[in-house]
């Protein structure tokens, strides 16, 4: 795990020094080593940058170093991520008459590009983002994982294409960069994330997951090489027990090839079906204790940690705890937007990032059980999807919209869930549907926010909603979460998170062959009326205890309600309601002072909205950004 860096066209002004900066920028990707290369192209223009920053978990000799190259630099790469199955392509490619001189799993990927060239992308299990020079071809190759579990940001302009895994590294290189997109804020606000390939910068933007571009000749291309199977109906007929038989069987040998490090690793462990399982099956693996972390909070309705307690006794695991309060928050939230390069969607960052920086202190690799949801079906919107298909089947649009939806809203104790499943299940567009189930605000509401309607639609990015229209109102869902929730929100928040800490995070359930598998299975082996991931439940039926196996799912929920009526009143009300606030400029002052004062006298829920905004403000500050124009 580590952080790349570099740039390649136009020579620029003294090179080291941009070099210099980018890399300090990534310090914290990687603490253990630091390589730069700097190359004038043939052809007497042109020049490239390769920086790199190493966490060694993987052949921790420095002959593994990066920047690292093959055949007197004919072939160059640097690289951010680990390919799991480097084990067997080592060993294919030497029975095709490859020699090495490491143990790495970067010269493998080097010698794979070699024999393969891109068609080597089919043949890689793991998480990764690369720059890879190829000096016969002339070209630079920038290659991302299939589900974005590792970020690269591209930055083109006056025939420079510039890369790094964080938008910070980027922004030291060329500072006046720093130009807020407006439309990408809108999109923020409404999504509670900005969805890829946009930042909120500009000229700033990702590669898409599965894809790499191509730079020839300062003209750049970028191919598509996965899309997650959900996209189309591939279901297959299958009887439950060989089912749930090839279904332990593909996540055992995930978690498995995931546990190969010479460095020291654990997991994280929240108590919930997901880390828990992972859990149990690295145990399997191990003939020392299984080192696991929980995090939790004071107020015991939102503390995980009896459970965490309960599944780490179980297994005998080595288990260490760390409870938070409301003043973690306030103390790193503006160092954590910093490291992001833009707000932190959930407050569920801060505690990871806690976690992460304590559990480096002992091991350099986690396990944790991202994925799940996103592929088996585990939100609570996976079930209320099929069930809203019938409510509008039945309730004409007028109808839910003046008089049912507000009802449900007025509900004596409705919470936040049946309020979102109010805004939700009435929604007619699918795209608009999908990003009501976990967004922070209505359409209407957005706009009575900004002051005026908003167009936000020109350039959006429709391939999250591209599913095909026939299949399944599960698989559509899963299609979106697994192409848009999953990678531009989870995943790159948890990669800057545990990044930020310094320790690598790695994902089980992500893997390519399971997802495959788990795609081709029935809904009805995914989703009940009222449990999700069913298949993972019936595999761990005799692994976990009973109480862990079955019950609800709560999710990693910060208390931030309760604290922004308490504890963080006053940070919040500094934030969004003093004159301070940059975004009092050009967001309505006056629902602004509303939002926040609903919520501190208990008249309404709006945890998400005033996250999302509070977020906004100091990510303002923190890149000292004005309003835009």
């Amino acid at each position: 795990m580590c952080g790349i860096a570099g740039w390649i066209g136009r020579r620029v002004e003294n090179p080291q020094d941009r070099a210099a900066r980018m890399s300090n920028a990534l310090r914290h990707r990687g603490p253990d080593a630091e390589g730069a290369e700097l190359l004038d192209l043939s052809n007497g223009e042109d020049q490239l940058a390769l920086v790199h920053r190493r966490l060694a978990i993987i052949d921790l000799n420095a002959d593994s170093n990066q920047p690292m190259h093959i055949d007197d630099g004919r072939l160059r790469i640097i690289f951010n991520g680990e390919i799991y199955n480097y084990i067997e392509l080592h060993q294919e490619l030497i029975g095709l008459g490859h020699h090495f001189r490491t143990r790495s799993d970067t010269e493998v990927l080097l010698r794979a590009y070699d024999q393969w060239h891109l068609s080597m992308f089919d043949r890689l299990s793991g998480m990764f983002a690369f720059a890879l020079w190829d000096a016969q071809r002339h070209e630079l190759i920038l290659g991302r994982d299939p589900f974005g579990k590792k970020p690269l940001y591209l930055m083109q302009s006056e025939r420079l294409l510039s890369f790094a895994s964080e938008i910070n590294a980027l922004l030291s290189s060329q500072p006046n960069a720093q130009h807020l997109d407006l439309n990408a804020v809108h999109e923020y606000l409404r999504w509670r994330y900005v969805p890829g390939p946009r930042t909120l910068f500009k000229q700033i933007r990702k590669l898409n997951p599965g894809s790499y571009a191509v730079w020839s000749q300062g003209t750049v291309t970028e191919t598509r090489y996965f899309t997650p199977p959900d996209q189309t109906d591939l279901t297959e007929d299958i009887d439950r027990e060989t089912a749930n038989r090839r279904f332990l069987e593909l996540i055992d040998l995930s978690v498995e090839i995931r546990m190969r490090s010479d460095a020291p690793f654990g997991a994280f462990l929240s108590g919930g079906l997901d880390s828990s399982a992972i859990v149990a099956l690295m145990t399997k693996h191990s003939d020392k204790p299984i080192r696991t972390f929980s995090v939790g909070f004071s107020e015991s309705a939102y503390s995980e940690l009896p459970f965490a307690r309960r599944v780490a006794d179980h297994f005998k695991t080595d288990h260490c705890e760390l409870v938070i309060q409301a003043d973690d928050l306030i103390d790193h939230l503006p160092k954590l937007i910093r490291h992001l390069g833009a707000p932190v969607s959930q407050s569920s960052d801060i505690p990871i990032y806690l976690m992460s920086a304590r559990a480096s202190q002992e091991v350099k690799m986690v396990l944790t059980g991202e994925g799940a949801d996103e592929i088996l079906g585990g939100y609570p919107k996976h079930r209320a999807e099929s069930l809203a298909g019938i409510y509008r089947s039945l309730v004409p649009a007028l109808l839910h919209d003046n008089l049912l939806a507000p009802l449900i809203r007025a509900m004596p104790g409705a919470s936040a869930k049946f309020d979102t499943f109010a805004r939700s299940a009435g929604e007619r567009d699918f795209a608009t549907r999908m990003i009501l189930w976990f967004g922070a605000m209505t359409a209407r509401q957005h706009d009575c926010l900004i002051g005026a309607p908003a167009n936000c639609q020109n350039d959006r990015n429709d391939f999250p909603f591209s599913s095909s229209a026939t299949a399944s109102h599960l698989r559509r869902v899963l299609f979106f979460d697994q192409t848009s929730w999953l990678p531009d929100n989870l995943l790159e928040r948890g990669d800057r998170m545990m990044m930020a800490g310094s320790i690598e995070g790695r994902m089980p359930f992500l893997d390519r062959d399971l997802v495959a598998f788990v795609s081709k299975l029935p809904d009805r082996y995914k989703v009940g009326w009222r449990k999700g991931k069913l298949i993972l439940r019936d595999s761990m039926a005799s692994m976990l205890p009973e109480e862990i196996l079955n019950r609800r799912k709560i999710g990693f929920k910060v208390p931030v309600a309760e604290w922004f009526r308490g504890p963080m009143r006053n940070y919040v009300h500094d934030h969004l309601c003093s004159s301070r606030s940059v975004i009092r400029s050009y967001l309505s002052a006056k629902h602004l002072d509303q939002i926040v004062s609903e919520h501190t006298k208990g008249a309404a829920d709006h945890e998400k909205l005033i996250w999302a905004l509070l977020n906004l403000e100091i990510f303002h500050r923190e890149f000292e950004l004005g309003a835009p124009q």
